[in-house]
């Protein structure tokens, strides 16, 4: 190790290169103890992230990211030495390759188990936020892969909770929703399947950020229509239904998010006809079974104005199928949905009732989870 870091600091720009590359080598051990005995070096990897060759700082940063991980001691030298400076120096590098290896260094740093104490309140308290939202812009500088590594730290920074108001107030739920309606755009316009690897993390920021702010606010700093972001979500779905069913339940959460405060988003959802579209999703899993039927609980909660709306149409049948499910949670919500139903909209009980609706309530009669719900809806039903 005092070799290399003799090489490393040497005069010779090549020898360099070599120790830096003997170094990265030894940053992919996942022994602590290899990643300790890198300690000499990172005093000097820092550094020469404020040099002049691109190759040498994207080289730098990768083993930075990579000795984060494998060790605390090595967290603990880095923030002294102020690696997060050096890295909100970095962000404002030119070169795609430096910014695809500085989102990943800076992902290592936010996942480590003391970040929200020790590491996520400095990188709150530097320009690197601003950055990282302005690289998430849309327009034709977005760079996907730079996008991608950048979203993913956001979403690390959302869930610490820190200070989410004050990523909202450099305008984190704009940028995010115009990132949002990009996608949709771009689904449309190509058969990628990589897409899902941006979506995924910008669905998450915005769904763990939306509780934190006023839903009706975030409307108009995003100056979007609601039709268009709940227009924007429903293009993903049928996307990831298609290409990557596994992400349904991301985008499926944002819009219970978006519809559980929302009667705009609610009403969006029901001028837009997009019931019948939500109600064919059912048949993927139970996860997403359960969460379809918590958005409909949302809308079914704003009234009889709404239920009148989702009331008649498809959703009588497509609960009665779901009836005759034997997953306990998903029988559960369909319960709940129905119950709203009933106390706002007394023709849907008629309706039930005609199509042998208290037959399949029998059937979960006898589950202790279910029995309670059972009779009060079927007591409903018949009092009606």
């Amino acid at each position: 190790m005092r070799t290399l870091v003799g090489l490393l600091t040497s005069n010779h720009a090549l020898l360099q290169l070599e120790a830096a590359r003997c170094l990265h080598e030894l940053s992919h051990s996942e022994q602590s103890v290899v990643a300790e005995a890198c300690l000499p070096a990172t005093s000097y990897l820092l550094t020469y992230l404020s040099g002049h060759s691109s190759d040498f700082i994207e080289l730098c940063l990768y083993t930075l990211g990579n000795l984060i991980v494998e060790s605390e001691t090595v967290r603990r030298q880095l923030l002294p030495q102020g690696i997060i400076p050096a890295l909100a120096v970095c962000i404002q590098s030119p070169h795609v390759a430096v910014l695809e290896a500085l989102g990943y260094a800076l992902s290592q740093l936010l996942q480590a188990k003391e970040a929200p104490e020790k590491i996520i309140p400095s990188i709150l308290a530097s320009t690197l936020p601003q950055h990282m939202l302005q690289l998430l812009q849309p327009g034709p500088k977005l760079n996907a892969g730079v996008a991608v590594e950048f979203a993913w730290c956001l979403h690390y920074i959302i869930c610490s909770q820190v200070n989410n108001a004050l990523l909202i107030t450099y305008g984190a739920l704009s940028t995010l929703g115009l990132l949002l309606l990009d996608l949709a755009g771009a689904v449309q316009r190509t058969e990628d399947a990589g897409l899902e690897l941006l979506a995924c993390p910008v669905l998450r920021c915005l769904s763990n950020l939306l509780p934190e702010a006023a839903v009706e606010t975030m409307g108009g700093q995003m100056q979007l229509r609601d039709e268009r972001v709940v227009a924007a979500l429903f293009i993903l779905l049928q996307f990831f239904l298609q290409k990557q069913p596994s992400l349904l339940p991301e985008g499926l959460w944002l819009l219970n998010n978006l519809t559980a405060n929302s009667p705009s988003f609610c009403t969006s959802l029901l001028s837009l006809d997009l019931i019948e579209p939500l109600l064919q999703l059912l048949p993927v899993s139970n996860v997403v079974s359960v969460m379809v039927l918590t958005v409909l609980c949302n809308v079914a909660e704003k009234g009889p104005a709404y239920c009148q709306q989702l009331w008649p149409g498809p959703l009588l049948s497509s609960l009665l199928h779901i009836l005759a499910f034997s997953d306990t949670e998903v029988v559960a919500q369909s319960l709940e949905l129905l119950q709203l139903l009933f106390l706002y909209q007394p023709e849907a009980v008629q309706a039930f009732l005609q199509q042998s609706g208290l037959q399949a309530l029998e059937r979960h009669q006898e589950e202790a989870q279910l029995q309670d719900r059972v009779y009060a809806l079927r007591q409903t039903a018949l009092h009606r």
